[in-house]
């Protein structure tokens, strides 16, 4: 009999909170697998990130690049049809289970309402909904973790919108009845009473630590406020950081929250981290008592990361560490041979469902755009996967603030755009994780690789068809308007 995929994700988890001590039952998965250091969402939103990681394709290519919130933009939100996706790939031969959130749309419908589908759809959003009204309970947040905040759509016009903010407060329902609670008891469920003719694929998607930071006991006191540490750049808007972002709600939201406040949404976000963990140990746990873990690949990630008042921003969508580089694991069944338990390549998102693909002898019509991890699992390196990883946000709920990003070796180039404003940012993520200082500004000692990066990243954005044309850029006189605002505003 084949192998069984065990997919488990995440949603908002930022790679740096992860801990033997606050998250020991994530951490048994890397400690018995490998861990890919440098690894990046294709996009850092829900919807587009879970459309390239399920397809391995750019989200330029798969259609897929916002999230499908408004009507006139809702094209946008899907996954082409033409493109396989990992669920459609394993339908025949394992009894495919999917419980949790459901952010991967595809064109015409939703994939577990389309004729033919024989995944076991048996936890969304929708049927948590359901399960809420039929118990007379309220969700998780309200209009006290929201925030009002002006968003583009299409470019044309503006809206009033609402999104999470950092508030925090007890879910009063308790465990029983929070969302990831519920989704991991019907994940539980279906494991019990699955097929056991078949090998087994289970998705496991975990809304959390996704806010509202409205949680239950005991996860909302978990965590101790004196036991949090703030990263340095929690609170900060650095001299050089694009001031574009006060246009996207990361900025609108963000930029509001002092040091004290921002502390508190940590201790409740690491108390959701804790709820997460303790959900993947029961899975584990079940797992372990049919005795199919040591037959299983285990793949852990998240969709993307969260920005958490870092460079004072809130949620994602942007290019720095904090948003776009995410955890991820891959445990493999007992025999299989690995050359290291690290590896520190630059990864995409893009690359694990080829690399499925690869190990399972899965059929697929189209060509992915991301590549096979197994050769560099196996022997340490591999030469032929991509130099570079590229990310692009195109907007929350429609299109309407634009990012680029390209990271090659140690550096990331970030591109900026609002309306006819163009924004340049480059660090070396490597010597400065937390990304303090914009290498653009350093006299021109670094101008002929900002020049190759964008080459790069325009040859990229041409080959897949991006819907937006990056400007002309002449680097002295970018220093010279952007560099006396700066001076004058942060210095």
């Amino acid at each position: 009999m084949k192998d069984n995929l065990i997919l488990i994700m995440a949603d908002q988890l930022r790679a740096d909170v992860l801990s033997p001590e606050l998250t020991p039952n994530i951490w048994s998965i890397k400690e018995g697998g490998i861990e890919f250091t440098r690894a990046y969402c294709a996009c850092p939103l829900c919807v587009p990130s879970r459309g390239a990681f399920f397809s391995g394709v750019f989200p330029n290519r798969n259609g897929s690049l916002i999230n499908p919130w408004v009507e006139e933009d809702k094209q946008h939100g899907d996954v082409r049809e033409g493109f396989d996706n990992l669920y459609g790939m394993m339908e025949d031969g394992w009894d495919s289970i999917h419980s949790g959130k459901q952010h991967f749309f595809t064109e015409g419908g939703k994939l577990e309402s389309k004729d033919g589908c024989k995944v076991k759809f048996v936890a969304t959003e929708t049927t948590y909904h359901d399960f809420l009204d039929k118990n007379g309970k309220k969700r998780p947040g309200g209009l006290k973790f929201k925030t009002p905040v002006p968003e583009m759509v299409g470019g044309r016009r503006t809206r009033l919108a609402r999104y999470s903010n950092p508030s925090v407060g007890v879910y009063a329902e308790g465990e029983e009845f929070f969302y990831d609670n519920y989704f991991a008891t019907k994940a539980l469920e279906a494991l019990k009473n699955r097929d056991r003719s078949k090998p087994l694929f289970l998705s496991a998607m975990f809304v959390a630590p996704h806010p509202p930071l409205e949680i239950p006991e005991p996860w909302f006191s978990r965590v101790r406020k004196d036991a949090v540490v703030l990263p340095e750049n929690v609170g900060k808007f650095y001299k050089y950081q694009s001031p574009l972002q006060m246009y996207n709600l990361t900025g609108v939201i963000g930029g509001h929250y002092k040091l004290d406040q921002w502390k508190e949404s940590w201790r409740v976000y690491l108390g959701l981290v804790s709820l997460l963990d303790d959900l993947v140990g029961r899975i584990i746990a079940e797992l372990k008592e049919q005795g199919v873990y040591d037959e299983s690949v285990i793949v852990f990630t998240a969709d993307h990361g969260e920005m958490l008042g870092s460079h004072s921003l809130y949620q994602k969508m942007c290019m720095y560490e904090e948003s776009s580089h995410v955890p991820l694991f891959m445990k493999f069944p007992k025999g299989f041979q690995t050359e290291r338990k690290r590896y520190d390549a630059l990864i995409s998102l893009i690359d694990v469902v080829p690399t499925l693909a690869d190990y399972f002898g899965l059929n697929h019509r189209n060509s992915f755009d991301g590549s096979s991890l197994l050769p560099l699992i196996k022997t340490g390196t591999d030469k032929s996967l991509p130099s570079s990883v590229f990310i692009q946000y195109d907007g929350n709920g429609s299109r309407s603030n634009f990012q680029r990003c390209v990271l090659k070796g140690r550096y990331k180039l970030i591109v900026d755009l609002f309306k006819d404003e163009c924004y340049l940012e480059l660090y070396d993520v490597v010597g400065d994780p937390q990304e303090k200082e914009n290498l653009v500004f350093m006299s021109g000692e670094l101008d002929s690789t900002i020049g190759d990066m964008l080459s790069e990243l325009k040859e990229h954005m041409r080959a897949t068809g991006d819907l937006i044309v990056l400007p002309n850029i002449s680097l002295p006189l970018f220093r010279k308007l952007y560099g006396t605002i700066g001076a004058k505003q942060f210095g």
